[in-house]
């Protein structure tokens, strides 16, 4: 009995020096995330796309585009809770709410972090203890899914900008570019109904055994809930495409819809294949393959810019500023 209240009082002293620090990261997260809004707003105030004139030219003219794109952000997170309300089941049952406060509390973590690995712990703090690190395998597996709808429609929209402005279909390199991106999609989706071979794989390698139990939760969904989070995710990217397209109508954008499409999902691509250092970083190489792809469709590099802007603004910082309500009350340490 006495050793287990030592014990008890020594893991008491132990979290008392942890709390001020936990406090310290907490104030850390808040801060970054303040900075980098700042920063963003300062930077995006000095093009002419969101110049105070121009913003109220779109709000007259386009307001019913970027209505659309607001009205669609509680879908689009929304989408993403029941995503990982549907995951996180294999390992603690969590309600819908819960799912999307987990959510935004991974948001504004990742929000400042590389390429939002932070989003893996924001959303591991809002679990029970025991169960933390059994989380990043379905948290990886949700983003590895999420990641398939861009590349899947990406290719695509990649595609059609090689053969009308690159190289002609009905030639070797046309074909073998075609050739490329079928077997990447389907290597793709196969890697992805085979983790729990992979998994195994882990298991007999002697250096990698120790990782195994990181991800070992991904080979426990069958092919049925894989295809759930597939359709979901799917659903997800249809949400981002309406958004984006809806804003660049609104900034003055006139394009046929397979344009608007391909235009858009070869942006994502190239965004979401691109490494990002920080927030401000993941905002530009979305901005460049934007006027990139829609520069090649003859438009307004400057309106572009803008619709861009405007779908972080609403889909990235507002969402991250929700989070910070949820990430200060957090506990290191939950065992409910």
């Amino acid at each position: 009995m006495d050793h287990k209240i030592q014990k008890y009082k020594l893991s008491g002293n132990i979290w008392s020096y942890r709390r001020p620090l936990v406090w310290l990261g907490k104030l850390a997260v808040l801060g970054l995330t303040l900075y980098y809004l700042r920063a963003a707003l300062l930077d995006a105030n000095s093009h002419q796309a969101l110049s105070l004139d121009n913003v109220r030219s779109v709000w007259s003219s386009g307001w019913l585009g970027i209505s659309l794109a607001v009205l669609l952000l509680p879908v689009n997170w929304g989408l993403e809770a029941l995503k990982w309300q549907f995951l996180s089941q294999k390992i603690e049952k969590v309600s819908f709410a819960q799912a999307f406060k987990a959510v935004l509390v991974g948001l504004t973590f990742g929000f400042v972090t590389p390429n939002r690995v932070g989003d893996y712990a924001g959303r591991i703090l809002t679990m029970r203890q025991p169960n933390r690190t059994d989380a990043v395998g379905a948290i990886f597996l949700g983003r590895l899914c999420q990641l398939y709808a861009t590349v899947l429609v990406g290719s695509a929209g990649l595609a059609y900008f090689m053969y009308r402005f690159y190289v002609p279909l009905a030639s070797p390199v046309g074909i073998s570019v075609a050739v490329a991106f079928i077997l990447l999609n389907g290597w793709a989706l196969s890697l992805l109904f085979s983790f729990h071979w992979a998994v195994e794989l882990l298991k007999r390698i002697p250096y990698l055994r120790r990782w195994v139990h990181f991800v070992e939760v991904i080979g426990q969904y069958n092919a049925q809930e894989l295809r759930y989070v597939l359709a979901v995710s799917g659903w997800r990217y249809l949400v981002f495409l309406v958004q984006f397209m809806a804003l660049l109508w609104a900034f003055g954008i006139s394009l046929p819809l397979e344009q608007y499409v391909w235009g858009v999902s070869a942006t994502f691509l190239l965004k979401s294949l691109a490494p990002s250092i920080n927030a401000l970083a993941d905002i530009g190489m979305r901005e460049l393959s934007a006027i990139h792809f829609f520069g090649l469709l003859g438009q307004d590099p400057l309106l572009v810019l803008g619709a861009s802007l405007s779908l972080w603004a609403i889909n990235i910082a507002l969402p991250s500023v929700l989070g910070l309500v949820f990430v200060l009350p957090l506990k290191l340490s939950r065992a409910r």
